[in-house]
C-alpha cells in the first residue's frame, strides 16, 4: 500500500476555511460589480425621476427623440404639452424627457377668490 491510513482520512475529510476560500473570488466580484455598474446605474435612474417630477410651465425641455421645446402645459403626472415653434404644441409622456435646457419660472399659484372669479 502506497498512501498511509493518515493521509486517506485526511483527503476525506471537507474543512469549511477552504469551501469559504472558494467562495470569496465570487463574493468579490459581486461587490465591484455592485459598486462599478449597479449603484450608478439606480443613482442615475433616481435623479431622471427628479428631473421628470419637477417639471413646470416656462422650462425648456429636450426629448428623446431631439425635440427642443418651451413647456406651455403640465397635463397630469404622465403628460406635459411644450411648444416647438409658434403655435405649434405638442404633447410628450414625462419619462421621454431627456434633460432640461432652462428652468423657468414656477407658475403663479392660483388663490380661492381667483379660482372662484374665473
Amino acid at each position: 500500500m502506497l498512501i498511509t491510513p493518515a493521509y486517506a482520512q485526511a483527503a476525506a475529510g471537507g474543512d469549511a476555511n477552504s469551501m469559504l476560500m472558494s467562495l470569496l473570488p465570487f463574493a468579490l466580484i459581486f461587490v465591484i460589480m455592485y459598486f462599478l455598474i449597479l449603484r450608478p446605474q439606480q443613482k442615475k435612474v433616481k435623479d431622471h425621476a427628479e428631473l421628470v417630477k419637477n417639471i413646470r410651465r416656462g422650462d425648456t425641455v429636450v426629448t428623446s427623440g431631439g425635440l427642443v421645446g418651451k413647456v406651455t402645459k403640465v397635463v397630469d403626472d404622465d403628460q406635459i404639452e411644450f411648444e416647438i415653434s409658434d403655435g405649434v404644441r405638442v404633447r410628450q409622456m414625462r419619462q421621454m424627457i431627456s434633460g432640461v435646457r432652462a428652468k423657468g419660472e414656477p407658475a403663479k399659484e392660483v388663490g380661492k377668490d381667483e379660482a372662484a372669479a374665473s
